[in-house]
């Protein structure tokens, strides 16, 4: 079974450096909706396709994520 990457919301602080590394797994929230036209600090990061890359490009992400705020699910 795949294990799955989260982010904590508490933490993230909207750098988009996960969503620039994998975004086949990460993504800011509402860019669905509206695309990119938001302020800078207003979305966080989601999970919107945990399977959507190999392990180690998750991994690569998790690394350079300033805040740590990604692991997987226990």
């Amino acid at each position: 079974m795949p294990r799955i990457p989260v982010v904590d919301q508490e933490c993230c602080i909207s750098c988009e450096v996960c969503t620039q590394t994998c975004p086949e797994v990460f993504r800011m929230s509402g860019d669905h909706d509206h695309g990119h036209d938001h302020a800078h600090g207003e979305h966080k990061a989601v999970v919107y396709n945990p399977t959507g890359a190999p392990e180690s490009k998750i991994e690569q992400a998790m690394d350079n994520c300033p805040a740590a705020c990604i692991y997987w699910q226990e």
